[in-house]
């Protein structure tokens, strides 16, 4: 394969990575907010135990891995691979210890991503790395 068109797919699949990884963590961050908006309106943040803080703020945390994921993936892809494979890998256990039902379907919402975005930034500094 010639050197630019290897540039070009190595630029492709970076851009994919960015898109999926930060379009991920906003939608964690989002829902956060959202959710976090509503009990306050509603009133019910008063009937929400420690747990389901801590819960909603894990959340929070792992959003905020994964789109820290994203910002370092402009100056070390390797390095925000990493970081996305371990938000992906905390919102898998996160749902796996805490949430109710449909565990596999939650994650492959909300964990996938993470781990799709790492594998494309992964696939895309093989590629620069060749050129």
């Amino acid at each position: 394969m010639p050197g630019d068109t290897r540039r070009g797919l190595a630029g492709v699949l970076r851009w994919a990575a960015r898109i999926v990884g930060l379009l991920t963590s906003v939608g964690a961050l989002v829902a956060i907010i959202a959710g976090t908006a509503v009990d306050l309106a509603s009133g019910e943040w008063q009937e929400l135990s420690t747990g389901d803080a801590v819960a909603g703020a894990l959340i929070a945390v792992i959003g905020a891995v994964g789109l820290a994921g994203c910002f370092v993936s402009w100056w070390r892809e390797r390095l925000a691979a990493v970081f996305l494979v371990v938000a992906s890998a905390a919102m898998g256990i996160h749902i796996a210890l805490l949430a109710g039902r449909n565990h596999f379907f939650v994650w492959l919402v909300m964990g996938l991503p993470y781990l799709i975005a790492a594998v494309l930034l992964l696939g895309s500094w093989r590629i620069s790395r060749r050129t």
